[in-house]
């Protein structure tokens, strides 16, 4: 398949962000998926987010596995490390790279065939291990490339575009994700581009493993009265629990709220995550009522967005490994092979 590169000319006084950069230097090639994809929506959103934090696209690396989601990092940072590995893969490949070059911004592009089914394991691993990345599933339930079959994320009783009715109990990939120990997790709405790219900007400056299932419905065989995963559904269905603002922490922080209304939590990088809350005593600081929360509302019938959960204290896998601050792909030789001395001392300390 030809992917066709974008007109190099452009408007000469486009704003630019800190880095001198425009918003067309965060774009990738014309998108060749169907018209009005929720995930081309969700690939703009990760270009404006990646635009106003001023993140160097050399520094971003994005992986992906098999599906239409998969084929969307050609369609954003065309300048940035790219890497499609095999279906159900990307999180190995993902944590590969990010155990030998630590410096750099991973972003993990996947589909909830690609995440919830061949790759569940993978999936799983990644996310309790902690990696430092911003995992994102483009969750529109159907099997877009093979015509439409239900996948694992498909809602029970949700009808298919041929009439079919779904008989399985969905897999919740939010809900597992907090099961599994992610310290940033959060659901969005491809159709949402405000609360998308907030949350965007907060998973990309947050240090651990921040996943994001985006509900991105599939115009080709998923958009139809029945689907629980159509633009009027979601609309319909959709209950916020809080709208999310990122500061820097190069920027002075103000705020101004009524008490009971806005929460801010600060991580230890210093960034700043200011919540307002829609939903009335919810706090996203507690797994276990995000869980709960999670469920009484699935019961309820409603798909909740926004931040669920988030741990100000997040670790990522090198403090847990307790690697060199310096990208092990830096080091030489003689460093990662210490030879055959250090190695018999590292099995007398383990006898």
């Amino acid at each position: 398949m030809t992917f066709l590169p974008k007109p190099k000319l452009h408007h000469p006084e486009l704003p630019r962000n800190a880095l001198g950069l425009t918003r067309r230097d965060y774009e990738g090639a014309v998108s060749t998926l169907c018209a009005g994809c929720g995930h081309d929506s969700i690939s703009a959103a990760i270009i404006r987010a990646c635009y106003e934090l001023a993140l160097p696209p050399h520094r971003i690396a994005k992986l992906s596995g098999i599906g239409c989601s998969s084929k969307t990092p050609t369609y954003f940072l065309g300048q940035s490390h790219g890497f499609n590995s095999v279906h159900g893969r990307m999180p190995s490949v993902l944590t590969g790279a990010y155990l030998a070059n630590r410096d750099l911004i991973y972003v993990g592009v996947s589909g909830d065939g690609d995440s919830a089914s061949i790759g569940l394991g993978q999936f799983a691993h990644a996310i309790r291990r902690g990696v430092n990345m911003v995992y994102i599933v483009e969750n529109n339930g159907v099997y877009g490339l093979t015509k439409g079959q239900f996948s694992a994320t498909s809602d029970l009783g949700a009808k298919s575009k041929k009439g079919m009715t779904n008989r399985d109990q969905p897999i919740d990939l939010t809900g597992l994700a907090l099961e599994l120990g992610a310290s940033f997790v959060a659901r969005s709405f491809s159709g949402d581009k405000n609360q998308l790219v907030a949350l965007l900007k907060a998973a990309l400056l947050h240090p651990g493993a921040a996943f994001i299932d985006c509900i991105s419905p599939c115009v080709a065989f998923n958009n139809h009265p029945g689907s629980t995963k159509s633009y009027d559904y979601v609309r319909a269905h959709n209950e916020a629990v809080n709208r999310v603002e990122v500061i820097l922490p190069r920027e002075p922080i103000t705020v101004e709220y009524a008490p009971g209304e806005t929460v801010a939590v600060t991580q230890h990088d210093g960034t700043v995550l200011q919540l307002r809350k829609l939903a009335a005593d919810y706090d996203i600081r507690d797994r276990a009522a995000a869980l709960a929360f999670l469920a009484a509302r699935r019961n309820a019938g409603e798909i909740v967005t926004g931040l669920l959960y988030v741990d100000p204290e997040a670790e990522d896998l090198h403090t847990h490994l307790q690697t060199v601050e310096a990208p092990l792909n830096e080091l030489e030789e003689d460093v990662l092979c210490p030879g055959a001395k250090a190695l018999e001392a590292l099995n007398q300390s383990l006898r």
